[in-house]
């Protein structure tokens, strides 16, 4: 499994009229580069370097839990 070398977030938001959703975007060390996913920045948050080192499959499940965590808040 190809592990996240780089990680970038965003464009965010610029007004609450963006309807435009953060994106998570990974670079991995195969070369490849692909959106992971997109949140809502209003309820969870992330950083870039909490994705380096992870599989795709492990990025996903990081948003699962932040997500659970905060719909269970």
């Amino acid at each position: 499994m190809s592990k996240i070398v780089s990680c970038k977030i965003g464009p965010y938001p610029k007004s609450f009229m963006d309807f435009e959703m953060p994106k998570v975007t990974a670079t991995f060390d195969n070369g490849e580069c692909k959106v992971l996913f997109s949140f809502y920045p209003d309820e969870i948050s992330f950083s870039s370097e909490e994705f380096i080192g992870l599989t795709a499959l492990e990025a996903w499940s990081l948003h699962h839990k932040k997500d659970v965590a905060y719909l269970r808040s």
